[in-house]
C-alpha cells in the first residue's frame, strides 16, 4: 500500500495548490506529533491545509481530531504564522522538499516540509535561520539541522532532464549481473518508481526485465537502449506537463474476498491500495475510482484509512470463522476416515489369524515354552535369530518380541493365495501384513479380539455420522452468528462519532446540564481558557487532586441539582476516593474565576484565581455508577426528549441557605494540589466527618429593649446546647413533633392573622453555630420585600400545665407592639408602606393574603405539608444549594489565542442541547440505535437508565470491573439483540476510561452473572 508521496505526486500537488496563495493564515492546530493543519481564509473563502512530516500535505474537507492541548512547535508555528499571507508555494529544485512562504520581506517566515527518509518540518526566517525544527538531528559533519543554524538549500537538485545513451552505459555498467532494470533505475533519477514502470510499458519494456547479454533473454543493451532513452524522454515530458496543468486524481483499489455473512457465494471488498496523479499502464486493468482532482483523490484515500483498517479487521474475523467452520468439517470427515481404516484393518488381522491358526499356535507355544523354563528375554531374542538363520518356517513369521506386554508380532500371509488372482480388491486384502499376537489368548481368542475391535469401530463410525449434521449444524450456526456480529460491529464502528467533550470526564446530570471535567493539569488549564464561559459554574473542592469541573448553563443559572452532583464528581476525581473520605466541594460562576495572579504571584498550569464568594455544597456520598448511553437516530429524538428535563430552580430550593464566604470579596488560589487554597476553611472542617459539631444556639427576638429584658426569665431564656452532635433534620423533627397539636388546631386561623409566622434553622458550616430564624410579616412588611427576614428568640418549653397556645402567644406579641409603636429607624419605613399602600381596601388585602398562603395541593404527604405551614423545609430540599444571581458584569477569561471550537459558537447553547437529546440511557423496543456510549456518573444521575451498576471505593481494578459490569449488561433479559451488539462494540480501552480509581461493583444478582 501507497503512504507517502512520490515526485511526480508532489510536482502534480504544487501545481494544483497554487489555488492558495494570497489567503491568510486563521490558526494552526496539531493532529499528532508529525501532522499538522493551518486554516486559511480569503474574505468568505476558506481552505484548510494538512501536511504530515515524510508523508503527504493536501488540502482535506474532512474534520480531523485535533490533540488537546497544543504542542511546542505549533504554539511556535501559531506565534510566527497568525494572519500572516500564504505568499509563495514550490518545491526546492527537484527535490521531495516543499516550501511555504508566508509573509513578504523581512517579515516572512518559511515552512520547509521535507517528504523523504524520515521527514522533517523546519520553521525558518526570510533569511533561513532555523526557527524551529521538529526533528533536529545532523546530516554528516557539517549540515546541522537545529535552532539558529542556516537552511542547506543547496543540497536540492535543480534538473529533470533525462539521462542520454552514454550516461545510461555507464549507469548500466556499474549494475551487478542478474539486476532488473527498475531496481537500476531509480537510485539514479528523480522520476518515482510509478512513473519509470508506466514509460517503461509504454515502450515495450518492463521494469523486471533482467539485464542480459543473450539476445533472446531479458534486456539486451544493443537492441533494447533506444526504447530505455525514448521511455526516459517520456518520463521527462510528463513530469513538466505536470507542473502547467491540474491533473486528476486516481485511486487504485483491491479486490479482497470476504465470506458473505447470509450464506450463498462470496463477495468483495474493494481497499484502497494507490493513489496517482493519472492512470498508469501498470494498473489501468485494475479496479480504480477516479476524481476531478488529485487533491481530492488523496484526501479521500487517507481520510478512508481507518475505515479501511476497521473493514480489513472484520474480513480477518470472518475468514478465521470460515477457517474454524472449515477445520470442524476436516476434522469430522479425518475421524470417519480413520474410523473406516480402522475397520478394515482389524477385519484383515482377524481373517489372517484363522487362515494362519496353526502357525500361530507353534509361534505362540514356543515363546511360551521359552518363558516358562525362565529364559532371559535376550537369550529368548537369540533363540528366535538363531531359529531364523536355520530357515524355520515358525521363527521367520515372527518379526518382534513385544514381551513387556506379552505380545509378538508375526508377519502372516494368507496359505490359499496361488498368486493367480486377478481381483485387485482380494490382492489388496490378502497381501502379507503384521499382526499382533496376545500370548496369553489362542488364535481364534486373537481372531475373536480384533473382530470385537472392528465392530467398535463400526459403531463409533455410526455414532459420528449420526451426530455429524448436528455438530456441522451447531458450528455454521456459530460462524453465521460471527460473521454477522462482526460485519454489524463494522458498521457500528464506522458509524461512530466521538464527540468533543470525550476526551475529558465527563456526563449529562438528571436534568440535562452538561458536566466536563479535567483529567489533569493540562486538561483543567483547557477547561477554563477554552471552553469556560462567564455563565458557567466552576465547582472544585479543597483537596489534593481534585478536578476542574464546569457545568454547562446555556446562558441560565444552574440547577441545584446539578451542582451537587458536579460536586460529587470534583471530589470523586481526587485523592478522596481511594482514601474513602467525604468532603465538601464549592462552586463559582465563570466570571469569578482568572488566570491573571496578584501582582509578585505567579499561577502553575492548572491553577486559577478565584475572585469573590465561593458557595459550599454539603457533602455527598461517593457513590458513582457506571451505564452506557445510546445514539439516537433522528427520527427517534422527539420521543426522548424529555428524558433528562431540565428543571429550573424552584423556590424552595432558592430558600435553603448553602455556606458561603463571610467576606464579601476575597482573592483564593485553585491548584491541583490546592496547597495555596483558603487555610482557614481547611482548619474549620475535617475530611473524615459528616456531622456537624454545634457548640451554641445563638436565638435573639425582633422587639424591643423590654421584650429583650424578659429574656432573663426562666420562661423565655435561651436554649443552649453545648459540645452536642445535631443534625438540621433532627432539629425540624423535634419542633414539628412539639407544636404539631398547636399547628394542626390554628392552620387554618393563621391565613387570617395580621401576620404570618415562619421558622427554619440556619446553620453555619464554618463555625458549627445554628441559628433558628424565623420570618415574623405583618401585612404592610409583605410588602417591602427589602427587611423580610429576622432572627427571634426561640424560648424554651413552659412547664407542663402552664404551656400556651401559639395563637395566645402571637397576639401577646401584636399587643406588645401595638403599646410601644414603632420601633427605632422604622418611621420613615411605615410612612412610606403606608402610603404605598393608601388606595388598598379590605377585598385586596385579603386576596394579597389568599396568594401569600403556601400551596398543599402541590406536596405529597401530610408531613411535608405540616412542615411548610411551620415553614420548615423538606429533607431534599435542604440539600441543595443556593443559586445566587450572576453579576452582570462579566470578565472574559484569558486566551491562549486559539479559535474556539465549532461547538462553542454564540448558537452553542441550542446545538449542545440537541447533541444532548441524541443521547439517552432508556431505550424503547421502538428506537433505532446508532452507537453506545459508556458514561460514568454519579449515581443519582442514572435513576432512569437502562443498563447500570452502583461504583464505591474498593478493591477491584477498573479493567476488570468493566468487563464484569459488561457482562452483566449482557445478560440483562429484558436487552434488545441491537443493544447486545452495540455493547459488544464498544473498544474495551474506552469502557473503564472515566473511572475514579479502584473500585467495588454493587448491581442486583451480580455475584451469578460472575459465575
Amino acid at each position: 500500500m501507497k503512504t507517502r508521496f512520490n515526485t511526480y505526486d508532489i510536482v502534480c500537488m504544487v501545481a494544483e495548490l497554487q489555488r492558495l496563495i494570497g489567503m491568510r493564515v486563521n490558526q494552526v492546530y496539531d493532529i499528532d506529533n508529525k501532522t499538522y493543519v493551518i486554516r486559511l481564509q480569503r474574505s468568505e473563502e476558506k481552505s484548510v491545509l494538512l501536511f504530515e512530516s515524510a508523508n503527504r500535505f493536501h488540502t482535506t474537507q474532512f474534520e480531523w481530531p485535533k490533540n488537546v492541548a497544543p504542542s511546542g512547535f505549533t504554539m511556535k508555528l501559531r506565534k510566527h504564522l497568525k494572519n500572516k499571507r500564504l505568499e509563495k508555494l514550490s518545491q526546492l529544485g527537484i527535490d521531495r522538499i516543499v516550501d511555504l512562504q508566508f509573509g513578504s520581506g523581512e517579515a516572512a517566515y518559511h515552512v520547509i516540509l521535507e517528504l523523504y527518509d524520515r521527514g522533517n518540518i523546519v520553521l525558518t526566517d526570510f533569511e533561513w535561520t532555523i526557527l524551529n525544527v521538529l526533528r533536529p538531528h545532523v546530516e554528516g559533519d557539517k549540515v546541522r539541522f537545529a535552532v539558529k543554524e542556516k537552511y542547506p538549500l543547496d543540497r536540492a537538485k535543480t534538473s529533470y532532464e533525462a539521462p542520454n545513451a552514454d550516461a545510461l552505459k555507464e549507469i548500466f555498467g556499474k549494475s551487478k549481473p542478474g539486476d532488473n532494470i527498475k531496481k537500476i533505475l531509480n537510485p539514479n533519477l528523480e522520476y518515482g518508481a510509478a512513473v519509470i514502470d508506466h514509460v517503461l510499458l509504454e515502450n515495450g519494456l518492463a521494469g523486471n526485465m533482467k539485464v542480459s547479454q543473450d539476445p533472446t533473454k531479458g534486456f539486451y543493451m544493443e537492441r533494447d537502449l533506444d526504447k530505455l532513452v525514448t521511455a526516459l524522454k517520456q518520463a521527462e515530458m510528463m513530469i513538466e506537463n505536470g507542473k502547467n496543468q491540474i491533473a486528476k486524481g486516481y485511486i487504485i483499489q483491491k479486490r479482497e474476498e470476504r465470506p458473505n455473512p447470509e450464506g450463498g457465494g462470496p463477495n468483495y471488498l474493494l481497499t484502497n491500495q494507490d493513489f496517482h496523479p493519472m492512470l498508469f499502464a501498470q494498473t489501468k486493468n485494475q479496479p480504480h475510482t477516479e476524481y476531478e482532482t488529485f487533491d481530492r483523490a488523496v484526501d479521500e484515500f487517507y481520510s478512508a484509512l481507518e475505515g479501511q483498517k476497521i473493514d480489513l479487521k472484520t474480513v480477518h474475523v470472518e475468514r478465521e470463522a470460515i477457517k474454524k467452520l472449515q477445520n470442524v468439517r476436516k476434522d469430522h470427515d479425518k475421524r470417519i476416515t480413520e474410523l473406516e481404516r480402522l475397520q478394515l484393518e482389524d477385519r484383515k488381522a482377524a481373517e489372517m489369524i484363522s487362515r494362519n491358526e496353526p502357525l500361530i499356535e507353534q509361534a505362540r507355544l514356543a515363546i511360551q515354552a521359552a518363558i516358562a523354563n525362565q529364559m532371559s528375554w535376550d537369550d529368548i531374542k537369540l533363540l528366535v535369530k538363531t531359529a531364523q538363520d536355520n530357515n524355520d518356517p515358525v521363527a521367520s513369521s515372527i518379526k518382534q518380541l513385544k514381551l513387556n506386554t506379552n505380545h509378538i508380532t508375526l508377519l502372516l500371509q494368507d496359505p490359499y493365495d496361488d498368486g493367480n488372482s486377478e481381483d485387485d480388491e482380494c490382492d489388496e486384502r490378502l497381501k502379507p501384513m503384521l499382526v499382533d499376537i496376545d500370548l496369553s489368548l489362542t488364535a481364534f481368542a486373537n481372531a475373536r479380539r480384533y473382530y470385537d475391535q472392528k465392530r467398535t469401530a463400526a459403531k463409533k463410525q455410526q455414532k459420528t455420522l449420526e451426530s455429524a449434521d448436528k455438530a456441522l449444524k451447531s458450528a455454521e450456526r456459530k460462524t453465521k452468528q460471527t460473521l454477522k456480529e462482526a460485519h454489524t460491529i463494522s458498521n457500528i464502528s464506522k458509524a461512530r462519532k466521538t464527540y468533543w467533550f470525550e476526551k475529558f470526564y465527563w456526563f449529562i446530570s438528571s436534568d440535562n446540564y452538561l458536566v466536563i471535567a479535567g483529567r489533569d493539569q493540562q486538561q483543567n488549564e483547557l477547561l477554563v481558557k477554552r471552553y469556560m464561559r462567564a455563565s458557567d459554574a466552576y465547582v472544585h473542592a479543597d483537596v489534593s487532586g481534585a478536578a476542574s469541573v464546569l457545568v454547562k448553563c446555556r446562558g441560565a443559572p444552574p440547577s441545584p441539582k446539578a451542582l451537587c452532583e458536579a460536586g460529587q464528581a470534583a471530589v470523586a476525581y481526587s485523592v478522596a476516593w481511594e482514601a474513602k473520605v467525604l468532603t465538601r466541594a464549592w462552586w463559582v460562576f465563570g466570571h469569578q474565576v482568572s488566570k491573571s495572579a496578584p501582582t509578585g504571584e505567579y499561577l502553575t498550569t492548572g491553577s486559577f484565581m478565584i475572585r469573590g464568594k465561593k458557595n459550599y455544597l454539603l457533602p455527598e456520598l461517593l457513590q458513582f455508577g457506571f451505564s452506557f448511553m445510546f445514539r439516537l437516530e433522528d427520527s427517534c429524538i422527539e420521543r426522548h426528549r424529555d428524558d433528562r428535563k431540565s428543571l429550573a430552580p424552584d423556590d424552595s430550593a432558592s430558600d435553603v441557605t448553602s455556606t458561603q464566604d463571610t467576606e464579601d470579596e476575597q482573592e483564593i488560589v485553585v491548584s491541583d494540589d490546592d496547597e495555596t487554597s483558603d487555610k482557614e476553611e481547611s482548619k474549620k472542617e475535617s475530611l473524615d466527618t459528616i456531622k456537624e459539631e454545634v457548640t451554641n444556639v445563638k436565638t435573639e427576638k425582633p422587639s424591643d429593649e423590654n421584650d429583650r429584658k424578659e429574656k432573663k426569665t426562666p420562661e423565655t431564656s435561651p436554649a443552649k446546647v453545648n459540645k452536642e452532635t445535631v443534625s438540621e433534620e433532627s432539629e425540624i423533627q423535634d419542633n414539628n413533633e412539639e407544636d404539631k397539636n398547636d399547628q394542626e388546631s390554628d392552620s387554618d386561623s393563621e391565613s387570617s392573622e395580621a401576620g404570618v409566622f415562619n421558622t427554619h434553622i440556619k446553620v453555619d458550616h464554618g463555625t458549627g453555630e445554628v441559628f433558628i430564624a424565623s420570618k415574623s410579616r405583618t401585612m404592610s412588611e409583605m410588602s417591602d420585600k427589602s427587611d423580610d427576614s429576622k432572627l427571634l428568640s426561640f424560648p424554651s418549653l413552659p412547664k407542663k400545665g402552664g404551656k400556651k397556645t401559639q395563637k395566645e402567644q402571637k397576639q401577646q406579641e401584636i399587643k406588645k407592639e401595638e403599646k410601644q409603636g414603632p420601633k427605632r429607624g422604622q418611621k420613615s419605613k411605615l410612612k412610606k408602606i403606608k402610603e404605598k399602600y393608601k388606595n388598598q381596601d379590605e377585598e385586596d388585602r385579603a386576596l394579597m393574603m389568599e396568594l401569600l398562603k403556601p400551596d398543599k395541593s402541590a406536596k405529597d404527604s401530610k408531613k411535608a405539608q405540616k412542615q411548610i405551614t411551620k415553614g420548615g423545609k423538606s429533607k431534599a430540599a435542604s440539600r441543595l444549594p443556593k443559586i445566587p444571581q450572576p453579576v452582570p458584569v462579566l470578565l472574559e477569561a484569558e486566551s491562549d489565542g486559539e479559535e474556539p471550537e465549532p461547538e462553542l459558537e454564540q448558537s452553542a447553547p441550542d446545538a449542545d442541547i440537541e447533541m444532548l437529546c441524541q443521547l439517552t440511557g432508556c431505550p424503547l423496543p421502538e428506537d433505532e440505535l446508532l452507537f453506545a456510549v459508556p458514561v460514568v456518573a454519579p449515581y443519582s444521575s442514572l435513576h432512569n437508565y437502562k443498563f447500570k451498576v452502583k461504583l464505591t471505593p474498593g478493591s477491584n481494578k477498573r479493567g476488570k470491573a468493566a468487563k464484569t459490569a459488561v457482562q452483566v449488561f449482557l445478560r440483562e433479559k429484558n436487552s434488545s439483540p441491537r443493544e447486545r451488539d452495540l455493547l459488544k462494540a464498544v473498544k474495551e480501552e474506552n469502557v473503564a476510561r472515566n473511572f475514579p480509581g479502584k473500585v467495588k461493583l454493587s448491581a442486583p444478582q451480580l455475584h451469578k452473572h460472575k459465575k
